[in-house]
């Protein structure tokens, strides 16, 4: 960022540019000071001058996005303190465009630069191309090239004085007199493209008016001056809209202001509302809405005559108008209308602040109660007679071309023509309907003859048929056009009703010749009632007959009322149902046109979304820009900075700084350290010299000293031991003339001991006395506190016992109440149990019996098994068997050695003498076992176990400290034998839940548990 330089003297630097001719250069160097950090604290005083030659700048290089960016940056100063201060830079900036204009316009000696048609479009390769090599004259390029680039210029000034100004409420008058200007320059030049975005930049910053209303100096448009602000601002965009004849951007104003109006607490002036309804007047014109065109008219015509001070010949030729707009507006019946329509007429009709949509009829009889028909001409008020009073259609449009034809002199009148002709059709249609069922082509045609000679444009035979097919479409006639036998044919329904609430646009009841059926049918019974009503009237009846006839006429008014009654209700329902469905086509049609509003506000808010966004881009991009070029410009001064610091140290000289380049700041910087550690070196190189030269110095200083410094010693010591003598011959004269004073005191002070001793003692014997009563009334306040404790310590401990005696109570009262639900619920439980345990046995039954059956061939497949079984064991014994003998004999081959004998009836296990690791021989049981062939059957003995002994534990004991006793060896048992037992519940076999028991599944000898210990 470039260092911040007081306010005059960039000026003056300025000013000394541009004597030079350096314009450029000039508004740069303004240009920076916007990027100071400092510049928001400059005075104004200082700054407005600047500003002044800033702007003058920008407006004579045509750079106006630089005028912007500084007139943003001045404004956000400036606001706070001076508005004075902006409204005059911005007066001028718009004041040096304008004159810059006019002085390109005069030097082309052109009035305006019109053949550019958008002044914002950027002029492309083709455009020029396209110029050069076209028919245009030389002038006409060379008025082109003057003039419209400061056309342009100005149109970007107002564009940027307008965004400077936008959403500031102490900014708002200058804001609105730079609209009303840019108007003004879009009328004198006929810039409606320019135009059209300037409504619209309005229209943009209005509805930001809520977006900014937190913001401070925001627009408050419930303040009164601020609307009417806003409400002359509206209406000249309206007269500018009007008189360059861009219509729908006229009616868009229409919206604006009237927008504007519903939001005044106050009602707004008249001649501003005249104003207001004077161009409505004209927009429906131009539409072709004769309706609204009238009623416009009627509201114009009510204020100007609430104001007055208007001639008798304005306000008849103001009367005229409003009648003739009135009879212009075409005669016919209009059903439902389109959703479309109806939305629209709502908005026309809330423009003109009516609560309904006006109708042919309602205007007439206003423009009469208002005394227009005696203020019209003479001619308006014929062709009123002729058209509202008289029913004559076959003379109907004789009589009407004469007064059309004075009409069409008149410059005023002249432009209702075409809509006095269209009404004229309806009119003459709407009476041939009523005298004939049916016309033809020619009859029709014939009458219609006299307008052609009076009219110019009038409708020939086609646009005449057009007219009336259009008539047919939209619901203003009931007709049919039969070309076969070339007839118009107006049909008549006795059964339509038309509701007369609906604010028809031209049907009125008035000067009917003869009634439609339908209005026959609807009319009837009131027409006889009426008549009834007459006659007795006129005949006079007497009174006793009408004393008679009460009783029956009460009972026939009852049945009347009754019947009216029901009619009433029919026909208030149809009417709630016709109301509804119209209530429901608006609600659709207004939001059809919400929805189609709020589409095309998305797409203006994408559009402007994606060109703030492209300008926040182009922003970026040259700010960007502006900070690179301040930091090259940075870079380059301090590479100045530092090559003159270098030429002034002598590293560079003069004329080599003029040969190098400036730019290369390394290379400088290289340079310089260079230099540095060259001047180090030179440094460290002279402080060694110095450091060698001080040694040899205090080296050559210690050498000539050293002789000396014995007799220094001797000198030294002497004079410390006189010094010594000195001090302690002074120290013992001052405590030898302490003492003396002290035995002198002391011999001054033993006067006063008595007195000292006495008036101690009665000193202590009155605090003694004192200090007794003190600890006297301590212990008493020690004995109430003591007695007070033990109160409060009973009173608590009672409190306490209470509590839990009550706490025990209740304890016991919930227990008693548990218990009784306890019981009440093991009461619950048996009976739950007794039931439970019923289909218990129930079940239990069912089941031993389907147990039974099972049991039985269970018992079958029992035997069978047991069968199986006894041949398994009889073989796997004899194997056992073989096996010992076979082991036994091994053995006694090895070891031959005595058994020992076991006492008959013992029973214990065998040892053998053989190693730990050896296969145990097989024990045997005592003699009176039963012999071994002699086995019993399987359901009378248990089944056979090998290894099993009779007894229990205390058996298998003894049998085991035998067996000890007898050196460990086992006797060798002859033969297997039979199970007289239960065998251990160890070595139980393991059985099924069937009752079956496993049989081993290899017929192998195992080794037995227990042996082998």
């Amino acid at each position: 960022m470039a260092p911040f330089t007081k306010p005059e003297a960039v000026l003056k630097q300025a000013e000394g540019l541009i004597s030079v001719g350096q314009t450029h250069a000039a508004l740069q160097s303004l240009t920076e000071i916007f990027s100071s950090k400092k510049f928001r604290s400059t005075p104004l005083t200082s700054l407005e001058p600047i500003m002044h030659r800033f702007i003058e700048l920008c407006v004579d290089l045509r750079k106006g996005r630089t005028a912007k960016e500084g007139l943003m940056q001045y404004k956000n100063i400036a606001q706070n303190t001076s508005v004075q201060s902006i409204e005059s830079v911005i007066t001028r900036f718009v004041q040096l465009a304008d004159a810059k204009v006019r002085e390109a316009q005069e030097k082309a000696a052109v009035k305006s630069a019109v053949d550019v048609d958008d002044l914002e479009a950027s002029e492309t390769p083709e455009s020029i191309l396209l110029g050069a090599v076209s028919g245009d004259q030389s002038k006409d390029r060379t008025d082109r090239a003057l003039v419209t680039p400061w056309l342009k210029f100005l149109w970007e000034s107002y564009r940027t004085s307008l965004e400077t100004l936008k959403n500031n409420a102490r900014l708002e008058t200058i804001y609105q007199q730079i609209a009303q200007q840019a108007f003004k320059f879009c009328l004198k030049h006929q810039r409606k493209v320019e135009f059209r975005r300037l409504c619209e930049t309005l229209r943009l910053h209005l509805s930001n008016v809520a977006k900014y209303s937190h913001q401070q100096h925001s627009i408050n448009l419930s303040d009164p001056e601020t609307l009417q602000h806003h409400l002359d601002t509206r209406f000249a965009q309206l007269n500018t809209s009007v008189e360059l004849e861009l219509w729908q951007e006229a009616f868009r104003s229409v919206e604006d202001v009237h927008n504007l109006l519903t939001m005044a607490k106050k009602a707004p002036r008249p001649a501003m509302m005249a104003n207001y309804y004077e161009k409505l007047t004209k927009i429906f014109l131009m539409s072709g809405n004769a309706l609204f065109h009238a009623a416009a008219w009627g509201k114009y015509y009510g204020i100007v005559t609430g104001i007055g001070g208007r001639g008798q010949e304005e306000m008849s030729r103001l009367a005229g108008q409003v009648l003739v707009s009135t009879l212009a507006v075409p005669v016919g019946l209009h059903t439902d209308e389109p959703d479309e329509l109806k939305g629209k007429n709502a908005r026309l009709t809330s423009l003109l602040g009516l609560s309904r949509m006006p109708s042919r009829a309602s205007l007439l009889r206003d423009a009469l109660s208002r005394n227009v028909l005696k203020l019209a001409p003479e001619s308006i008020r014929q062709l009123y007679n002729i058209l509202e009073v008289t029913f004559d259609p076959l003379t109907l449009c004789t009589s009407v071309a004469p007064l059309l034809k004075d009409l069409a002199t008149d410059e005023a009148y002249a432009p209702y023509l075409p809509l006095l002709q269209r009404a004229l059709l309806s009119r003459l249609l709407s009476q041939l309907s009523q005298v004939y069922s049916s016309v033809k082509i020619e009859n029709l045609l014939s009458l219609v003859e006299p307008l052609k000679g009076s009219i110019d444009g009038a409708f020939d035979a086609e646009q005449v048929e057009a007219y009336i097919m259009g008539c047919a479409r939209r619901g203003e006639l009931d007709i049919r056009v039969d070309h076969r036998d070339g007839s118009i044919t107006f049909a008549d329904n006795a059964f339509v009703t038309y509701d007369e609430s609906i604010p028809s646009t031209s049907y009125s009841h008035e000067n009917v010749v003869q009634p439609s059926m339908s209005d026959l049918v609807r009319t009837r019974l009131s027409n006889v009632a009426v008549c009834l009503h007459t006659s007795l009237r006129k005949l006079g009846v007497d009174e006793e007959e009408v004393a008679l006839g009460t009783e029956r006429q009460s009972e026939m008014l009852k049945a009347l009322v009754s019947a009216v009654e029901d009619e009433r209700k029919a026909l208030a329902l149809r009417r709630a149902v016709v109301a509804r469905r119209r209530e429901l086509l608006s609600e659709l049609s207004i939001r059809k046109e919400k929805e189609e509003s709020s589409r095309r506000a998305e797409i203006n808010r994408r559009e402007k979304e994606e060109e703030s966004r492209r300008a926040r881009d182009e922003l970026k991009r040259k700010e960007n820009e502006r900070v690179q070029r301040q930091m090259d410009v940075i870079k380059i001064d301090e590479a100045k900075k530092l090559a003159q610091s270098l030429v002034e140290k002598g590293v560079l000289k003069a004329d080599d700084l003029d040969k190098m380049e400036i730019n290369d700041k390394d290379k400088l910087v290289s340079m310089q350290v260079v230099q540095h550690e060259k001047e180090t070196k030179e440094r460290e190189e002279r402080l060694r010299i110095i450091s060698k030269r001080i040694d040899h110095i205090e080296r050559a200083y210690r050498k000539d000293e050293r002789p000396l410094l014995s007799q220094d010693y001797e000198s030294q010591q002497k004079i410390d031991r006189e010094t010594f003598e000195e001090i302690q011959k002074s120290r013992k004269d001052a405590a030898k003339h302490a003492h003396q004073e002290d035995l002198i005191t002391k011999a001054r002070l033993s006067k006063m001991m008595t007195d000292y001793q006495i008036r101690r003692e009665v000193i202590i014997s009155r605090k003694g006395e004192e200090f007794a009563k003190k600890k006297e009334a301590a212990q008493r306040k020690i004995e109430e506190e003591k007695e007070k404790r033990k109160t409060a310590v009973l009173k608590a401990r009672e409190e306490e016992r209470l509590r839990e005696e009550k706490e025990e109570e209740d304890r016991r009262k919930r227990e008693e109440e548990e218990e009784a639900k306890r019981a009440e619920e093991e009461r619950l439980e048996e009976e739950q149990r007794m039931q439970e345990e019923e289909e218990h046995r129930v079940a239990e039954e069912e089941a031993k019996q389907k147990e039974e059956a099972a049991a039985e061939t269970r018992k079958q497949r029992d035997a069978e098994r047991a069968a199986a079984m006894e041949e398994a064991r009889k073989k796997m014994q004899r194997e056992e068997e073989a096996e010992a003998r076979r082991k036994q004999l091994r053995e006694q081959q090895k070891a031959p050695t005595a058994p020992a004998t076991v006492p008959i009836g013992e029973t214990a296990w065998r040892r053998s003498a053989v190693p730990r690791n050896s296969v145990p021989s097989t024990p045997i049981v005592a003699s009176n076992t039963p012999p071994r062939a002699e086995s019993p059957a399987p359901a009378a003995t248990a089944k056979f176990r090998p290894g099993a002994v009779q007894g229990g534990w205390r058996e298998r004991l003894q049998a085991k400290e035998a067996a000890s006793a007898a050196g460990g060896n086992a006797i060798p048992r002859s033969a297997s034998p039979a199970p007289v037992s239960a065998p251990a519940p160890k070595e139980e076999l393991k059985k099924d839940d069937d009752g079956f028991q496993s049989v081993p599944s290899k017929n192998v000898w195992r080794p037995r548990r227990g042996r082998g210990q």
